[in-house]
């Protein structure tokens, strides 16, 4: 009996030192507590997304006073349900796909290159030229639809989805899918991004570091793809077939008639 005692303490013992040490990992943002305000000031980063090769785009062009001269750049798609049965619905937006060379085919402007500008940029850009078409300024209005990022690894919910704002934040995306599980490793959690011109990177973040708030990855990019490695934990346990479950099963019930023999003859 007091050989089981001790068993049993020492394998409390365990547990409990493996519980302090791991929780080291858990919190996020370690330390945030000691900002200064000058680091408060650094932090303070309006994202704006950019338009990349490959993104949808819906734009949009209007006039307050002749609207009917923006009917030849607004493309739109009938639905082919409605078309078959007659059915008067509002049409959708002819969506923009824009190509490896970063251009967009508009409406009687032809090739536009609107990659590497920033929405508002794309819209001074289209105004502009839209100008000698039109008798007053135009309202020009630029859309990305396809602006997604997948999360994958150790979350709850892995997943692919899709920004409606154009913005989102690392901390955002896990609440998207669910936060880590108890297997992810917050001190590791990688970025892949692909770039304008097709090269792709790779970035390491901790989500433990309060500096991660500073880091251009901080700010996720459309088409961003976030990997949640599992710890050691996970993997050890991954190994383990089931022969070695049942191993382990049949090596703890003769451990266990051991001791009540052992028990018995005393």
């Amino acid at each position: 009996m007091g050989q089981r005692c001790f068993f049993f303490v020492l394998l409390l013992a365990l547990i409990c030192f493996s519980s302090c040490t791991s929780y080291k990992n858990v919190p996020y943002l370690k330390d945030s507590e000691k900002f200064t305000a000058e680091n408060y000031a650094k932090s303070v980063v309006l994202y704006t997304a950019r338009i990349m090769p490959k993104d949808l785009l819906t734009i949009t062009v209007s006039t307050i006073t002749n609207p009917e001269d923006a009917y030849p750049f607004n493309l739109t798609v009938p639905s082919p349900i409605s078309a078959a049965k007659n059915i008067t619905t509002q049409p959708a937006m002819q969506t923009y796909l824009v190509d490896n060379n970063g251009n967009v085919n508009f409406p009687v402007l032809g090739l536009i290159k609107l990659s590497g500008f920033t929405k508002t940029g794309a819209e001074d850009l289209l105004k502009g030229k839209l100008k000698k078409y039109l008798k007053e300024d135009p309202i020009v209005t630029v859309r990305l639809v396809n602006y997604k990022i997948s999360v994958i690894g150790e979350v709850t919910r892995p997943n692919t989805y899709t920004v409606e704002n154009e913005k989102i934040n690392i901390f955002e995306a896990l609440a998207l899918a669910g936060d880590l599980t108890v297997y992810g490793k917050r001190e590791n959690v990688k970025i892949i991004r692909e770039l304008e011109d097709g090269q792709k990177q790779i970035a390491v973040l901790s989500l433990n570091d309060k500096n991660i708030i500073f880091s251009p990855y901080f700010y996720l990019q459309q088409n961003d793809v976030v990997y949640i490695q599992p710890n050691k934990a996970k993997a050890q346990g991954s190994d383990i077939g089931s022969m070695t479950s049942i191993l382990i099963s049949t090596t703890s019930i003769l451990v266990s008639l051991a001791g009540l023999i052992v028990t018995i003859l005393k």
